[in-house]
This record gives structure tokens, C-alpha cells and sequence, in this order.
């Protein structure tokens, strides 16, 4: 069970549709795993917000510490310089 009553299987739908997403990723000409990771950080920090302004629970320092990682991760990733070659 989870936290609001509801069964685990219905997460299975989420893991499902982003499977086809991941892979979505891969026919993009330039390097697809680079795009996945970036949307990674960009979703934790969407995620907290919702935490935040949606659900009304108070963010910790430790949560603004992770997304400030997690942006600054994705920020490395996705404004590299061009490889040169």
C-alpha cells in the first residue's frame, strides 16, 4: 500500500509510460542519454515545487540542497561546450 491508501500497482502506468519516453530519447541525433540525464534534475526540482505549492508540505534545507545540486548537475550537462572533432 501507499501513503495515501492507494495500491503500488498504480505506479506501474508512470514506470510504463516512461519506458517509451527513454527510448523516445534515443532518435535524437545527438547524445540522448545527456538529454535524459538533464530532464533528470530538472524533474527533481519540479518535483519539489510540488511538494511545495501543491501538496503544502514544508521543504527542508536538505531538500533545497538537493535540487540546487540536481539543477547545478543538469546545468553541467546541458550547457557544455560543443565537443570539438
Amino acid at each position: 500500500m501507499l501513503r495515501q491508501g492507494k495500491p503500488a500497482w498504480l505506479l506501474l502506468p508512470a514506470a510504463l509510460a516512461l519506458a517509451p519516453f527513454a527510448w523516445l530519447l534515443t532518435l535524437h541525433p545527438a547524445a540522448a542519454g545527456r538529454t535524459y540525464a538533464a530532464y533528470g534534475g530538472m524533474y527533481i526540482a519540479v518535483a519539489l515545487a510540488w511538494l511545495f505549492f501543491v501538496d503544502g508540505v514544508a521543504l527542508t534545507r536538505w531538500d533545497w540542497a538537493g535540487a540546487a545540486v540536481a539543477l547545478a548537475g543538469m546545468a553541467i550537462i546541458a550547457l557544455q561546450p560543443a565537443a570539438r572533432g
